[in-house]
């Protein structure tokens, strides 16, 4: 019972998961506004506006920075873990979704050549984030760390 209390206490870790959800929500949001339909993966899927992997590690590493100031071996394990996570976000995983999108087009061009070939599920094409994307990512995040720690 002392594990769920501390896990429920643990503030860095409430920053956390607001930052995530108030990304994703907003991400919902966004894309409803713009398509004009509603996507439930959306409200937890990957990509799109506004990055909730650098809204996450920005609330980790501002309440981080909140509570053990910018000294502590935490905020730098936190500050790095940000950098490496919000880096993969725009490199690795925004290539991922490039590539996924080209070969969804080649297979769906494939299928009209030869109608023999079957697509059971086209890849995820939303997966990284543009630079944007996790630069309003990473400000949302300290807003939410912020209020975080100045509420509880």
């Amino acid at each position: 019972m002392q594990f769920f209390s501390g896990l429920f206490s643990n503030r860095i870790l409430i920053a956390a998961f607001f930052g995530w959800f108030t990304a994703q929500l907003l991400k919902t949001i966004i894309y409803v506004l713009v398509n004009k339909t509603f996507d439930p993966e959306r409200l937890t899927g990957d990509g799109g506006m506004p990055s909730s992997h650098s809204a996450t590690v920005m609330a980790l590493v501002t309440s981080t920075c909140f509570y053990y100031g910018t000294a502590s071996f935490e905020f730098a394990i936190a500050g790095v873990l940000a950098l490496i996570t919000m880096h993969d976000a725009m490199g690795v995983r925004r290539e991922t979704g490039i590539q996924a999108k080209a070969i969804n087009n080649m297979m769906e061009w494939l299928q009209e050549l030869n109608n023999e070939i079957n697509v059971e599920e086209k890849l995820k094409e939303f997966v990284g984030h543009t630079p944007l994307q996790v630069m309003f990512g990473a400000i949302l995040g300290v807003i939410v760390g912020l209020v975080v720690c100045n509420v509880f």
